[in-house]
């Protein structure tokens, strides 16, 4: 679907310029009153034009036949601005495209290059036999994404921190990151200064003062077990109206806020709001009121958006929701043997949006809109990172078994995480390319009324 994002004004330029002299020409003869009555109306009708002042060059004054400034009295004329058709660049929907073969790129790393690639993404060292899957590169429709330029982003973000909130899929774009700007400079793991949690990692850039930290909070809010603990073991009871104080409680130091969760919500689930049982999903209880999980994540993340944009000394950082991730299980699921085993991405129309991937997404753009919404009133900072898309297609970029998992998923495939390097670290240059366009990628109703459709 085409939106349109410019704005075309017609009109003949030496017309209006020749127009301009004569009616100010006049102006001038008249009273100071007659000079304001006129002028006022000119005003209001600049000032309300859909174009605006930083379209214009800069004003010139009104001259003669003779080259000079003209002049009324001795009095030299005063410069007034000369509307000048504009046409705006068309801005460029990136997150919109296809997976192209490009053999000629090289990777931006690799599992030996960077240290901080974990073994359950380090799909290189545990034996993946192909490396075909690294040479696709997303091609947005119409227009180029940018390579990811790890010395421009450091400069973009010196001083500065920026914090992953949500499952392990946000730790697996973290390590990207991490990865993506070693070669600028080496990151230190300072997580034992703040916990021995390794769900909770910091890393610091010394040579440009840069923070990434991640905060694991797969449900965003807080979270009980069965015994009211937290071992997220057997039914889960989630208070949705409540963010997890594992973030919620330092999210104030950080610049950037990176949001992104979903894959855990297929669990049983106990629901509370305002500290009372609302219902359930999956759990088994027929006392209990039966409540969808899109629509507990749903209120989730309203609460987590509302958290995050609420905090006011972030110093004009920014929230960026990053959208739903795909799995690409065949033949079964994470539990009962399923695989993802292709080597090449789909094509756009191999694979179509829907399901419970279809939900989670429409459920992320409505919220991120009313967020907007909210954040916009405010005068706040809140982007969408539309990675579902592109990633609903790379079914090849998953450890699948070549990975080390811990012993309690010993012989299980995940196709849920991506290999590192690999389609993952697209998520960064347009991470990149969000940050230094300021204004991003708007997403309309328009849009969501066409991924509907």
């Amino acid at each position: 679907m085409n939106v349109a994002l410019s704005e075309e004004h017609h009109g003949d330029k030496k017309a209006a310029q020749q127009s301009g002299a004569v009616n100010f020409r006049r102006a001038l003869t008249f009273s100071p009153t007659a000079i304001l009555l006129t002028a006022i109306p000119l005003w209001l009708l600049f000032v309300s034009s859909p174009v605006q002042p930083q379209d214009y060059p800069p004003a010139q004054p009104i001259e003669d036949i003779n080259g000079g400034p003209d002049c009324v009295d001795g009095v030299a004329a005063v410069a007034v601005p000369v509307p000048v058709p504009v046409v705006r660049e068309k801005k460029c929907d990136v997150f919109k495209g296809k997976w192209v073969y490009r053999p000629d790129v090289s990777t931006y790393y690799t599992n030996e290059t960077c240290y901080a690639i974990s073994d359950q993404q380090n799909c290189m060292k545990f034996g993946r036999p192909d490396t075909e899957f690294l040479k696709w590169r997303w091609q947005p429709d119409g227009c180029e994404l940018p390579p990811f330029d790890a010395a421009k982003f450091m400069e973009m973000v010196r001083g500065k921190s920026i914090a992953f909130v949500g499952d392990s899929l946000g730790r697996n774009h973290m390590q990207s990151l991490l990865c993506l700007l070693s070669s600028v400079d080496q990151p230190e793991d300072i997580s034992l200064k703040y916990t021995t949690d390794y769900n909770f990692k910091r890393w610091y850039f010394p040579n440009h003062n840069l923070t990434l930290a991640t905060f694991w909070a797969p449900f965003l809010v807080r979270t009980t077990d069965s015994r009211g603990g937290q071992t997220l073991n057997g039914v889960l009871s989630l208070h949705l109206d409540e963010p997890h104080p594992a973030w919620s409680s330092k999210i104030g130091a950080f610049h950037h806020v990176i949001i992104s969760a979903g894959q855990w919500f297929f669990r049983p689930l106990v629901y509370y709001q305002n500290g009372r049982l609302l219902g359930c999903s999956a759990c088994g209880q027929d006392n209990v009121t039966g409540v969808s999980r899109f629509q507990a994540y749903r209120m989730a993340l309203r609460t987590t958006l509302k958290a995050i944009t609420g905090t006011k000394n972030r110093e004009g950082g920014i929230t960026f929701l990053r959208t739903f991730s795909p799995a690409h299980f065949e033949h079964g699921d994470w539990t009962d043997g399923g695989s993802c085993t292709r080597t090449v991405p789909f094509a756009t129309d191999e694979k179509k949006l829907e399901g419970y991937d279809l939900e989670f997404y429409l459920a992320q753009v409505e919220e991120f809109l009313e967020a907007e919404r909210r954040a916009r009133v405010e005068g706040l900072k809140i982007k969408l990172l539309d990675t579902t898309r592109a990633m609903l297609l790379r079914p090849d970029g998953h450890p699948n078994r070549q990975c080390n998992w811990p012993k309690s998923n010993v012989g299980q495939a995940d196709c849920v995480h991506w290999c590192l390097p690999g389609p993952i670290d697209t998520w960064n240059e347009l991470l990149f390319y969000v940050i230094k366009s300021e204004k991003g990628v708007k997403f309309t109703q328009r849009k969501l009324q066409n991924v509907r459709s």
